[in-house]
């Protein structure tokens, strides 16, 4: 991969860890992006936020971790054994990432109740795309409906090596049927079929409760030092 033009941002209050200050790297946005691009920075620890790509680069904390799940070793545990069998009557449909408005309701229903402490529930539909869609990428929203009610979207990237879990939002008056758990249950078993060795799953930050969820899934990865390592690793744990 040829060398990329990338840019430092400011420091700013983390929105994950109180009291931390975070920064990261962007790519430029005179860089013409692809997918080929992107799919090598992300197996570098880079995601995308809309068209944009970065990755943390904070200098007082390293605690979030880059994570994927190789899919055809995935383990189920008990429970998600259980929301497998508890969905087994919902209904799926893979979308193409264009504007549709029960999506855009039902993303600003799922931030007004569940992250309250930010203004995405406030964002209009060109910044609900922005933040969603992508000009360069194969991106899908996949929907999760429920007795033809709408109770779920999956936000996902294909690319050559793996999928990429974007983003999920849904209804939490479903929560009984842990439609976040069964979306990412589905990109395992999808990716799979797809022959597919990864499911990229984004930041891991342990002392986050909504970004630590992600160590359910085994055996998860982490990249560390440049490298890829099993979350299980002597050591690793203490991160």
């Amino acid at each position: 991969m040829r060398t990329l033009p990338l840019f430092l941002t400011e420091e700013h209050p983390c929105s994950y860890l109180p009291g931390q200050l975070a920064r990261s790297v962007f790519v430029h946005p005179s860089c013409a992006m692809t997918a080929e691009i992107y799919g090598q920075l992300m197996a570098q620890g880079f995601r995308r936020s809309g068209d944009d790509v970065y990755k943390p680069n904070c200098q007082r904390c390293a605690q979030c971790l880059s994570v994927r799940l190789p899919v055809a070793e995935f383990v189920p545990s008990r429970s998600q054994k259980r929301c497998w069998q508890r969905n087994l009557a919902t209904q799926v449909s893979v979308r193409p990432a264009v504007f549709v408005q029960a999506h855009y309701e039902l993303y600003l229903r799922y931030q007004a109740l569940r992250h309250t402490e930010g203004d995405m529930a406030r964002s209009s539909p060109e910044e609900y795309m922005a933040f969603l869609g992508s000009s360069w990428c194969d991106t899908r929203f996949v929907e999760f409906a429920i007795n033809g009610q709408l109770v779920a979207v999956a936000v996902v990237d294909q690319l050559a090596l793996g999928w990429s879990a974007v983003y999920t939002f849904f209804d939490p008056d479903f929560a009984e049927y842990s439609p976040g758990v069964y979306a990412v249950l589905w990109q395992i078993e999808h990716a799979k079929q797809a022959g597919l060795a990864f499911l990229y799953l984004g930041f891991w930050i342990k002392e986050c409760k909504k970004m630590a969820y992600k160590s359910q899934y085994q055996p998860m990865q982490i990249l560390l030092n440049k490298q890829w390592t099993e979350y299980g690793d002597v050591g690793l744990l203490t991160v």
